[in-house]
């Protein structure tokens, strides 16, 4: 076992994906089965990732988190579940971007130019965010230009750009026919981007960009005329 191993978990999307990197590649990964239950799925698959790299939790030196932007329940789930394994194991836990992740996967695929990465964000919209790639330390990596964002598809001036990530793959009509492989974000992308540094690492608080789907409604009607 290395001297180093974190653990990194992703729930923004409808696909759970956990990983182990240690340092230098990712050890294990895997992905739930079924799209949503993050809560039935994210500790099975932090158990099974742990037994695939012969580790267990004793093992690790760090968490890392995917902070969305995604809905959120799903947020939640992997951010609570990240702090308190944080809290109880005294390491360090990081937040990515998990719209990163989805663009590292699309420069790991050969994307060489500008190019937006697009999440399904349900109610007919993406999450989306534009990227130039560029290299840090022998190593080619997207850098998003600007905060992520929540739109209709059909609302997108792509001006030709290509599209990674599920989005495009729900919306080809509006988004163009998606390129490379990269559709949800990978647990082991979030870990690669954290060993690249502050430029990616953010606190573990997660993007929503929107209000949850399910509020109390608390406003006061109005009774006297």
């Amino acid at each position: 076992m290395t001297d180093e191993l974190t653990l990194a978990l992703d729930t923004a999307s409808a696909t759970v994906s956990v990983a182990l990197h240690d340092g230098v590649r990712v050890v294990a990964e895997r992905a739930g089965e079924q799209t949503g239950k993050h809560a039935e799925q994210l500790t099975p698959l932090i158990e099974a990732v742990l037994g695939d790299a012969g580790a267990t939790r004793a093992d690790l030196t760090g968490v890392v988190a995917g902070v969305g932007p995604g809905p959120f329940t799903g947020l939640r789930v992997g951010l609570v579940t990240a702090v308190v394994l944080g809290y109880a194991l005294d390491l360090p836990v990081h937040g990515v971007c998990s719209l990163d992740a989805v663009a590292l996967q699309a420069v790991q695929a050969g994307q060489d130019g500008p190019f937006v990465a697009a999440m399904d964000a349900r109610r007919r919209e993406v999450y989306w965010a534009r990227y130039e790639v560029t290299e840090i330390d022998g190593v080619r990596v997207p850098v998003r230009s600007g905060l992520p964002e929540v739109s209709l598809p059909a609302d997108l001036e792509l001006g030709g750009l290509p599209v990674a990530g599920r989005g495009a793959v729900l919306y080809p009509d509006a988004l163009g026919e998606p390129f490379g492989s990269p559709l949800d974000p990978s647990a082991g992308a979030l870990a690669g981007l954290a060993r690249l540094g502050a430029r990616f690492v953010l606190p573990p608080e997660p993007l929503y960009l929107r209000r949850p789907d399910a509020e109390a409604n608390i406003a006061r009607k109005r009774v006297l005329k």
